[in-house]
């Protein structure tokens, strides 16, 4: 009789809660500027204000914090039209996420720009990096006037705060040993710790298995 097939247990990408609060937001040398703009405003040197960072830095959840406190509607930069404009700043305060230059409406974030300045309201947009290719030469302008406030990098202590956070908003349980395994075999960036956690947790999903630094380990170790 033929050896039975064992059956391959699937591993399904489940919704993942993360919370945005103020609580909840990982402090540390690289983050340091953007939590200081968003904890005394209204006390800014602008009334809008540009938030840069890499991916997963922090932007969105320094944006939801300010939001929290200041009343503020939040939209993403490419859905933004001009027709929409006077209703986003009808709270007086705003949050454009992603702000990128091939995506935006530049007639419309004029448009936001120009509202915001004659109403008095407060603007808060994000990016990865500040917009440079504009052709709209009054848009360009203007952005290029902003305060821009910047995230770094993190240093070893909030990048290994973030893997044991993002284990948590996962409900993984993990020791020092795989915190430390990760921090010496994956490149340090906000996105990378993301990503590395999200694959210990589907693989472990799928082989049955616990996080432990041996798992870790079969799935890192080429980047020794």
């Amino acid at each position: 009789m033929a050896g039975r097939v064992q059956p391959r247990q699937l591993a399904f990408a489940l919704p993942h809660a993360e919370s945005f609060t103020r609580d909840d937001f990982l402090e540390g040398p690289a983050n340091a500027a953007g939590l200081a703009l968003v904890e005394r405003w209204p006390d800014w040197p602008n009334r809008v204000m540009l938030l840069i960072g890499p991916e997963g830095s922090g932007k969105s959840h320094l944006a939801a914090i300010w939001a929290e406190q200041s009343g503020a509607r939040s939209t993403s930069a490419h859905v933004l039209t001009p027709a929409e404009v006077p209703v986003a700043l009808a709270t007086g305060a705003l949050v454009i996420e992603d702000l990128k230059s091939k995506d935006i409406d530049e007639r419309a974030l004029f448009h936001l720009l120009n509202l915001a300045r004659e109403d008095g309201a407060f603007v808060l947009m994000t990016a990865r990096s500040a917009p440079t290719e504009v052709e709209l030469r009054d848009l360009r302008s203007r952005l290029r006037a902003i305060p821009t406030v910047q995230l770094l990098p993190p240093d070893d202590h909030l990048f290994r705060a973030l893997v044991v956070k993002f284990c948590a908003d996962r409900q993984l349980a993990v020791d020092e040993a795989v915190v430390s395994y990760l921090a010496s075999r994956i490149e340090r960036s906000y996105a990378a710790a993301r990503r590395a956690v999200e694959l210990l947790d589907s693989e472990a999903l799928r082989l049955g298995r616990p996080v432990t630094r041996a798992l870790a380990a079969e799935l890192f170790r080429g980047n020794d």
